[in-house]
């Protein structure tokens, strides 16, 4: 018999990759969406999997909702993708953030202790709940200090989970995943923000494009390696916390220097602080350049994760590079370009 798996913020990267994932090995998809929107599918029809996973309307702001839900769909596994995911944003809309990132959690914590305790469970926690680490790298027992409405709610999200799992014996795992991104990005998001304006200057559509601080660093993976992590916690005796990351640091800097690089730009910097620019020295035109607007109201320097504990019980280490990583994630921006897409 099939293994039924509930994929909540199943529009997003991870959605996509986690149901092409459990696919392969056999399970039956259910992808939770907003009923107030209408289903994102386009990164699972790039995949080519739209069609085998079962899309149900589920809101993370209406417990009886997801009650009902959980009850009809009888899941074996539940994975909590969703969020209001933008740290920035999170500044602009700290309510309606903690509302999903951190109640929404305990809505859905508490329907699979009243519906089905044996439901094993997945959240999606992040390395911003670090903020201003206290060591480096940061590990499972390193201290928290969020710094954005959005860590502050997804700490929240954290804690309640593993209380959920010391009061009620529920098999609730957190993956503290560090950035991973894909050419299944979000626009809105740095990297995406970066491969996709390159493309779009390269081919003509674009001028120019504004950044924040290029200079945070950052653990970046690749969002595939890091949906079979996911899958591992729940496969486990013990349900538990793990960092998942590369361990190595890089800039935003570095990231675009590696992208625009690989589809033929050759960049000369200029310039110190929001003066800094970039030129494209083949076209003799600044292309990039910085703005205050962007950089956010408490920033967070620098993240790395230390993945010892991932190593060691879950078998799982990153395949991905940083250069392979930016290279991936603006030639399949560029080809979407010159065929015509739109990007999104």
């Amino acid at each position: 018999m099939k293994k039924r798996a509930l994929i909540t913020g199943i529009s997003g990267q991870d959605g996509a990759f986690l149901s092409q994932f459990l696919l392969e090995k056999n399970y039956e998809i259910y992808g939770a969406y907003r009923r107030s929107s209408s289903p994102i599918t386009w990164r699972l029809n790039e995949l080519g999997i739209d069609g085998d996973v079962k899309m149900v309307p589920f809101e993370l702001l209406d417990y009886s909702n997801i009650l009902s839900v959980i009850g009809e769909v009888q899941p074996d596994e539940i994975y909590n993708l969703a969020a209001q995911s933008f740290v920035k944003g999170s500044f602009e809309k700290p309510i309606y953030t903690a509302d999903v990132d951190a109640v929404g959690v305990l809505k859905v914590l508490e329907a699979i202790r009243v519906v089905n305790p044996e439901i094993k469970f997945y959240q999606a926690s992040t390395s911003e709940l670090f903020g201003v680490p206290k060591e480096f790298p940061q590990t499972e027992t390193t201290p928290f200090y969020p710094r954005s409405p959005y860590s502050a709610a997804k700490l929240f999200a954290h804690t309640i989970t593993i209380n959920y799992r010391e009061a009620y014996g529920l098999h609730a795992s957190a993956g503290i995943l560090f950035n991973h991104e894909s050419e299944f990005r979000g626009i809105g998001f740095v990297t995406r923000k970066i491969t996709s304006s390159l493309a779009s200057i390269k081919q003509g559509n674009l001028d120019s494009f504004e950044l924040g601080n290029i200079y945070s660093k950052r653990d970046w993976g690749y969002a595939k390696d890091y949906v079979s992590a996911m899958w591992e916690m729940l496969q486990q005796e013990k349900a538990d916390e793990y960092v998942i990351a590369t361990g190595e640091s890089h800039t935003i800097k570095e990231f675009i220097t590696l992208a625009a690089a690989s589809i033929g730009f050759d960049l000369e910097w200029s310039g110190e602080g929001v003066n800094e620019y970039a030129i494209d020295k083949k076209r003799g035109k600044k292309i990039i350049t910085i703005n205050e607007k962007y950089f956010r109201p408490s920033e967070v320097d620098m993240l790395q994760g230390d993945i010892s504990k991932a190593k060691e019980i879950l078998g799982w280490e990153p395949t991905v590079t940083f250069e392979q990583l930016a290279e991936k994630m603006a030639v399949s921006d560029y080809e979407r370009v010159k065929n015509g897409k739109r990007l999104v």
